[in-house]
């Protein structure tokens, strides 16, 4: 870890715990202020769509305006849209200022994540750049994942559903104090108000290349379908398992369901750590199509028919759990195949796998959208469950050569 960006790592963790706080109930509260369920999946998706814009634009809009910077923005711009949207969205439910201001709310986030990703980049010596990358991953994991979590389990009962949104942005306005007084861009990488034209034109460049890659490099178009379907239940499960799993026939509260997709994350910092050991050892793509695409798909059709057959029994819950986070984390070496396969357009082909990351958020969410109305919660399971089957078989259309001996952590950032 650079020990210059250690305010920085802090601040990751508080903000990503505000942006995280509100995945284990929102679609609950919503649908409970009078959304449909159909409403509350589109809400997300939207949101999705401007997460995955931001994810693709993040990462050199920080390398053009310095990543202090750009993390400064997505503070103030997620503050601002966050009241917006408890005020305008939900205090009186109005469903088209809730996706505007929701939705608009989705481009902060990667903002200040990529943007320090990519400051960990510039500070980091080149022998210590895979344990800086896997540091920021943590501290994501831990806010987002751990403390997001299981925080809202403990103040839903104290101050209900507003209250504990609101308190999230405590969280982010902690993180940004952070980054204002405990982080100082370096002045070879300040830059000023304005980089030389030619510079910015060859970085937007190197951007526009994100997208002509996907139709030049067969490889890469099919590794980016592969990266969306990997985390489509990742990003689907918030909107419909919170329902699902409070429902009368399952039995939880929330809080207690809280605590179960809490368990979800706290294996993660350990289970990502042992997968990529793993992969570099019996292969990245074969590792992905079996315990990955497999995998997961059957993991995420037991997150939902365990408690299904198993109802209101916390262990069963948590072992579903627990499965679902074994496995989702095998997808580590995903990061890596990217630049492996474009090793003259590195920042490219990272940028199509920052995309891929970006359109799981946007598509897991849709297809809740869309199903829900005429398949119910299993159906988009199912359609999930086949969706990671399929991937398995496109693993088999995609070519990579892993060197021997080399980390996936570490190729995954260089």
């Amino acid at each position: 870890m650079p020990l210059a960006l250690l305010g920085g790592y802090i601040a990751i963790v508080f903000c990503m715990t505000g942006d995280g706080i509100e995945q284990t109930f929102l679609s609950k509260y919503l649908v409970s202020v009078g959304y449909s369920v159909s409403h509350s999946a589109l809400v997300f998706t939207v949101y999705g769509a401007a997460a995955a814009l931001s994810s693709w634009l993040s990462g050199v809009l920080a390398d053009v305006f310095t990543p202090r910077r750009i993390m400064l923005i997505g503070v103030a711009w997620w503050l601002v849209f966050h009241v917006l949207f408890l005020l305008l969205g939900l205090r009186h439910p109005n469903l088209p200022l809730t996706l505007l201001f929701y939705g608009i709310r989705g481009f902060a986030y990667p903002l200040f994540f990529y943007g320090f990703f990519v400051w960990v980049v510039e500070k980091s010596r080149p022998h210590e750049l895979a344990s800086a990358i896997g540091w920021t991953w943590a501290m994501f994991t831990i806010g987002y994942g751990i403390v997001g979590s299981y925080l809202p389990s403990f103040t839903i009962g104290w101050i209900g559903y507003m209250g504990t949104l609101w308190t999230s942005m405590l969280w982010v306005f902690a993180g940004g104090l952070l980054i204002f007084f405990f982080t100082q861009s370096d002045p070879k990488v300040q830059r000023e108000v304005a980089v030389p034209a030619a510079a910015r034109s060859g970085k937007l460049a190197e951007l526009s290349k994100c997208i002509t890659l996907i139709f030049h490099n067969r490889n890469i178009a099919l590794a980016l379908i592969a990266r969306v379907i990997c985390n489509l239940s990742l990003f689907g499960f918030p909107v419909i398992m919170p329902l699902f799993y409070t429902s009368s026939r399952i039995g939880f509260t929330v809080p207690q369901w809280a605590r179960i997709w809490g368990t979800f994350f706290l294996v993660q910092p350990v289970t990502n750590v042992v997968w990529g050991l793993i992969g570099d050892r019996i292969g990245w793509m074969r590792q992905m199509r079996w315990f990955g695409f497999v995998g997961c798909g059957t993991a995420s059709l037991l997150f939902y028919w365990l408690p299904l057959h198993f109802p209101h029994n916390m262990p069963v819950a948590t072992i579903a759990a627990l499965l679902f986070a074994l496995t989702v984390t095998s997808f580590v070496p995903m990061g890596a195949i990217f630049p492996m396969m474009e090793p003259d357009h590195k920042g490219a082909a990272i940028s199509v796998q920052n995309l891929g990351g970006g359109l799981a958020n946007f598509c897991g969410p849709m297809l809740a959208a869309l199903i829900l109305p005429f398949g119910g919660f299993a159906g988009v399971v199912i359609a999930y469950g086949v969706l990671y089957y399929l991937g398995a078989v496109l693993t088999l259309f995609i070519h990579v050569d892993q060197p021997k001996g080399a980390s996936a952590a570490f190729l995954a950032t260089h």
